[in-house]
């Protein structure tokens, strides 16, 4: 008898989550390194998206340091996806802060279905 792992499947909503959380790290550093005058723009540019990675890693990933119960969860991605979405806003990009900020209450809703309901 063979020993065979199984994988979690991974679905597109995961799959649009993941690129969702990559897009808003980055567009957080663009926004900081652009809006910002300079010396500001080098410590908003780097700290913005790192308390978003941390914010993520402390409280959202599959691996979260700290549990919170599912609407804590909401609540931190909210932020982290609502301040991205205002970074598009603030360069100029609102078809695409709506768009992202449409697709990450979708997918956020979503996910928050499967999870209440595990």
């Amino acid at each position: 008898m063979q020993n065979q792992r199984t994988t979690p499947a991974i679905g597109v909503i995961a799959i649009i989550r993941f690129v969702l959380e990559i897009t808003a790290f980055v567009v957080l550093a663009v926004w900081g390194f652009v809006t910002w005058p300079f010396p500001w723009n080098i410590l908003v540019g780097v700290l913005a998206p790192v308390l978003a990675i941390v914010l993520w890693a402390l409280f959202l990933s599959p691996k979260a340091v700290l549990r919170v119960d599912p609407f804590g969860k909401a609540l931190i991605e909210m932020l982290i996806m609502f301040s991205a979405a205002f970074a598009f806003l603030q360069l100029g990009l609102w078809p695409v802060a709506i768009v992202f900020a449409v697709l990450a209450v979708v997918t956020g809703v979503l996910n928050g279905r499967k999870e209440l309901s595990a």
